[in-house]
């Protein structure tokens, strides 16, 4: 009896997909790749200010002091899958700085700091968000307090903790720039120029986007 021949050895599908079926079924398993993909998409935009915090630290009289601003708010958004197009706004409520005292606070607050009788918010505006490599980014915006606007440019990190985000980064602000400590605190050797601002900004996933 004849035995029907065999076909040859290595991929058997070869023999069942002509050049261009295989080209038409590569293509479907792309798209349904990139349909996956799109479907765990995730943009973090819901800022989450509890569990975020705004602190910064400086010298006065050459020692170490810290505080932080106890409310503020903003708007993120950002997809680790298109880093480069991020938005953020940061508004601090300037009234509610933690300097440790009373009258630490009382003092801050008066017209020769941040008079916020008349300026009663700082703001920060990005207007670029460069990825550096190992999610480590290079932002760059505008800083207002005291009506006065400057650049400024900050490190960041991001992690993703579960449902959230997890952005971190700290820059430099030079108090003269904005009129922060005025007349008798104009003197740096008092109260030191450079304050370093420290952030910490959770954010979670909008609802349908997970």
């Amino acid at each position: 009896m004849e035995h029907a021949a065999r076909p040859s050895s290595g991929n058997p599908m070869r023999i069942f997909l002509k050049p261009r079926a295989a080209r038409v079924a590569a293509a479907a398993g792309l798209a349904a790749l990139l349909l996956a993909a799109g479907a765990h998409a995730v943009e973090f935009n819901q800022l989450q200010p509890g569990t975020s915090a705004v602190t910064f630290a400086y010298r006065q009289m050459n020692v170490p002091m810290d505080g932080r601003f106890q409310r503020f708010s903003g708007r993120i958004h950002f997809d680790p899958a298109k880093p480069a197009l991020a938005q953020a706004e940061i508004a601090i409520e300037l009234a509610s700085i933690d300097t440790g005292s009373p009258e630490g606070n009382d003092e801050v607050a008066g017209k020769l700091w941040f008079n916020t009788e008349q300026f009663p918010v700082a703001r920060f505006v990005s207007s670029s968000i460069r990825p550096l490599g190992n999610n480590r980014f290079e932002v760059t915006g505008k800083m207002s307090i005291k009506g006065r606007t400057h650049d400024v440019t900050t490190p960041a990190t991001f992690r993703q903790a579960g449902p959230q985000g997890v952005f971190e980064g700290s820059f430099v602000l030079k108090r003269a720039d904005y009129g922060i400590g005025e007349g008798m605190w104009a003197d740096f050797g008092t109260v030191a120029n450079d304050v370093q601002i420290k952030f910490r900004l959770v954010a979670a996933a909008a609802a349908g986007k997970k």
